[in-house]
């Protein structure tokens, strides 16, 4: 048996068996694993994310926000909404991240004023990114069984348990909880930003 399995770890030849051939692989996919998760690491930093100038006017809305400064001390991060945790998730929002590096280059949100007119389109694929996966990242540190709705405030203690019910996402209501509501987008109500 020692030999069976020793012919088949050195086949096709005694040179490159399969057995090296697996322990290469093996290898080579735990190198690429850990330098991806290097690479998401640094490019999910705050530093990275404004180190292009269009992040500037997101990222001011940010400090303006509680998540950025409340009374508990809690700092939500950019990554922390905009980046899965997982590795699948988060390998596929990088890809698909590579077109924002891109539109850098070609100055696609250079001014304000372009990117005030791409804000709705952006803010569209944040809200559907979110809602397909049932807010993952804000449930990372939201969830209802979690929640105190008895000490929120009145209309908070009427919606979420309706929320519940119904199975919303937290993007079905809030979507403008750290960044300004883009023109045109009408709120729970019906009625029309105004600005």
């Amino acid at each position: 048996m020692l030999m069976r399995f020793w012919k088949w770890f050195t086949k096709p030849s005694t040179r490159w068996g399969w057995g090296p051939i697996a322990i290469l692989g093996a290898l080579s996919l735990l190198i690429a694993y850990n330098g991806f998760l290097g690479f998401s690491a640094g490019t999910s930093s705050i530093e990275f994310c404004i180190s292009c100038h269009e992040m500037k006017i997101p990222y001011e809305e940010y400090k303006k926000s509680l998540h950025y400064k409340n009374r508990a001390g809690v700092k939500v991060e950019c990554a922390d909404c905009h980046v899965p945790r997982s590795f699948l998730p988060n390998l596929a929002a990088k890809i698909y991240a590579a077109k924002d590096v891109v539109g850098h280059f070609l100055g696609t949100l250079d001014t304000p004023e372009k990117f005030k007119a791409e804000r709705l389109a952006m803010a569209k694929r944040v809200w559907a990114s979110m809602q397909t996966s049932g807010s993952r990242e804000c449930r990372n540190c939201h969830d209802y069984s979690a929640m105190n709705i008895e000490e929120q405030g009145r209309r908070a203690k009427r919606k979420h348990p309706e929320g519940i019910d119904q199975k919303k996402t937290c993007m079905d209501c809030h979507k403008a909880v750290v960044h300004e509501m883009p023109d045109g987008v009408e709120n729970e109500e019906g009625d029309k930003k105004s600005s």
